[in-house]
């Protein structure tokens, strides 16, 4: 199938029509779009808490009413069905009317994390060919300075003001007259945009039996226990990881969102004795941060704490089982496509271990450099293909030609074994590695073994320039709070000696920082940290060489 926007993009569903039909007849996916999805909760729980944040909570009926205003506006300004969207906003509940408002009228919502920086959002919405951007006044003048010939319309919540619309203060006429589209549950519904932590973001594409299917039965089961998951998400819920929230969350299972307009954690941890979540949702970093606290807080209606968008280590691990009593539950995914977690089995986790792959999410395979499945217990690249699988990369044919396979395979660039067991254990990234001298060495072995020294806080390692051997591995670390930072030729010994790191894997340059540099999708930031890395080596070198 091929989707073509109102301003000339083209999307392919790489997926084969009879494998969607398939998923669908199996209830693996609903067979429905999310607008009438989450109609469906609307008429079944008005009265619900849809969205919790800083102005207080809205429940379904006044988030509905919300959308329907916000649908009517962009209908009466234009909007069609075949429109891209972008939604550049911080969390909250305009985040969600915007992008639920977007799935009504039948568009494709592109929601960017708003803490990118403006050359990216003019790239994201240029690659896209953007019809219309959802914003902040405090941004409308900066997006109309950019280059941007499809857009034709910058909306704001509030009164309308120069240079832009207001999206929730349509017109009697056109309020009245509006009707939800019905888009095709297989046509495009939102854009997952990449981290884009070692490089340009890129974008994929997902239909609505893809987010409320594939993601949708993977957010079920994270779910235990009575009553709707009501999950505080610390992350963007822009970002990739963050799209478990308002397709998922509310169009797909009726539950509650509780947000923060920006990750602080001490405003996560007041929020979780406030407020009262199920569950608590973010990357390992942010989880770290707010387990380490010292401030007390009622934490007791956590039932689960959910980890991905980065390797969980033992220790942010054990430190969040101490600190909140619930299981910490690790999920594997990307923007790419693949999804699993252990869910069903937190107990069963340790490290390295991504999860136990799910049918009606996506079968996982690991297969060879000519793709061929390789035995139980072996390495190769993880592939993934199952109701969660994307159409395809947004204007990146090059991406496809990459990182999918024939029959729809998604590649994901990177590195594992399946166990007779059925788990899957992640190696590492085969595009994030340091060639040293011709030598591949995987970084994220060396980020397990420093999690375990008991004076640092964060790890991550990255390649710097080499005029010898091309490139050196430097491990950028944080201290506990209240430690000092190891020495270099003393967390060398430790990775040696009592963590058996090959000789050849261990860092040849240690950068120490008071915190690692997040970006804005609260993962620790590789290319900001490859820079600094690279500039602090070169210093060194400056200072030590005659």
């Amino acid at each position: 199938m091929t989707w073509t926007s109102s301003n000339g993009l083209v999307l392919t569903d790489l997926v084969p029509r009879r494998l969607r039909a398939e998923w669908t007849a199996r209830g693996w996916c609903p067979g429905k779009d999310l607008y009438t999805l989450f109609r469906e909760h609307v008429r079944s729980h008005p009265d619900r808490a849809a969205v919790v944040d800083d102005r207080g909570a809205l429940d379904y009926a006044g988030l509905d009413a919300a959308v329907r205003r916000a649908a009517a506006a962009l209908t009466a300004g234009g909007g069609q069905e075949r429109d891209v969207v972008g939604v550049l906003l911080p969390n909250g509940r305009d985040a969600a009317v915007a992008e639920l408002a977007v799935a009504a009228v039948g568009a494709v919502s592109l929601p960017v994390p708003d803490g990118r920086p403006p050359d990216d959002v003019r790239s994201l919405l240029l690659r896209s060919r953007a019809s219309a951007l959802v914003t902040v006044p405090e941004r409308v003048e900066e997006i109309r300075r950019m280059d941007l010939p499809h857009l034709r319309r910058v909306w704001t919540f509030g009164p309308a003001r120069s240079g832009a619309c207001s999206l929730d203060r349509p017109g009697p006429e056109a309020a009245g007259g509006w009707r939800p589209a019905r888009p095709d549950p297989e046509s495009p519904a939102r854009v997952l945009v990449s981290s884009g932590s070692q490089g340009e973001p890129s974008m994929v594409a997902y239909t609505h039996n893809a987010m409320a299917g594939g993601r949708g039965n993977y957010v079920a089961a994270l779910h235990t226990g009575p009553g709707p998951m009501r999950a505080l998400v610390l992350v963007s819920l822009a970002s990739s990881f963050g799209s478990c929230g308002v397709p998922v969350t509310l169009a797909r299972h009726g539950g509650t969102l509780v947000v923060l307009p920006r990750f602080d954690p001490l405003a996560a941890l007041r929020a979780i004795e406030r407020h009262r979540p199920t569950h608590l949702v973010g990357v390992p970093t942010m989880l770290r941060r707010v387990a380490a606290l010292p401030e007390r807080a009622d934490t007791s209606s956590l039932r689960v704490v959910v980890s991905s968008g980065a390797p969980l280590h033992r220790e942010v691990h054990d430190a969040c089982t101490s600190r909140f009593g619930r299981p910490v539950v690790n999920v594997y995914g990307s923007t790419d496509g693949v999804n699993c977690h252990t869910g069903r089995r937190p107990q069963a986790w340790e490290p390295g271990m991504a999860g136990y792959p799910a049918p009606d999410v996506a079968r996982v395979s690991v297969r060879d450099p000519e793709g061929r499945p390789v035995p139980a217990g072996e390495t190769g690249e993880i592939w993934a293909l199952g109701p969660m699988t994307p159409l395809c990369h947004v204007a990146a044919p090059g991406l496809d030609a990459e990182r999918r396979a024939p029959g729809g395979w998604v590649r994901t660039g990177d590195l594992g074994r399946l166990d007779p067991g059925g788990a899957l254990w992640v190696v590492d990234r085969l595009r994030r590695t340091v060639i040293r001298g011709g030598v591949n060495i995987f970084p994220a072995e060396v980020e397990r073994a420093l999690g375990a020294h008991p004076s640092l806080a964060e790890a991550h390692c990255v390649p710097v320039p080499d005029p010898d051997l091309g490139e050196r591995m430097c491990a950028c670390v944080s201290p506990s709070a209240g430690s000092a930072a190891p020495a270099p030729r003393e967390l060398i010994a430790f990775l040696r000696d009592e963590r058996g790191l090959d000789t050849r894997a261990l860092p040849e340059h240690v950068v120490v920082l008071p915190e690692l540099p997040l970006g804005p999708t609260g993962k620790v930031c590789t290319a900001t940290l490859t820079r600094v890395a690279a500039e602090a080596v070169g210093a060194h070198h400056r200072q030590t060489t005659p």
